[in-house]
């Protein structure tokens, strides 16, 4: 089972999004919870200036990880 992710999470995205010119890989913050399981991404560059506010499905976005308990 998927775990929910919250309100200013730091997520990577699992897939490619050519629509928005976003890669596998691209790190973004979750802006807004849409709906169960969907939630408003937003992508910055190097300088923290938004390229890409797109909405996403949990099933292509992963968690960032900071500290070791948390990744249990």
């Amino acid at each position: 089972m998927p775990h929910e992710l919250d309100l200013l999470d730091a997520v990577v995205l699992t897939k490619d999004v050519p629509k928005h010119e976003l890669r596998r890989g691209h790190v973004g913050t979750i802006v807004e919870v849409l709906a169960p399981n969907t939630y408003e991404v937003e992508f910055s560059d190097d300088e923290g200036t938004p390229f890409a506010i797109v909405p996403l499905q949990a099933e292509h976005l992963l968690r960032l990880r900071t500290s070791p308990h948390a990744a249990s």
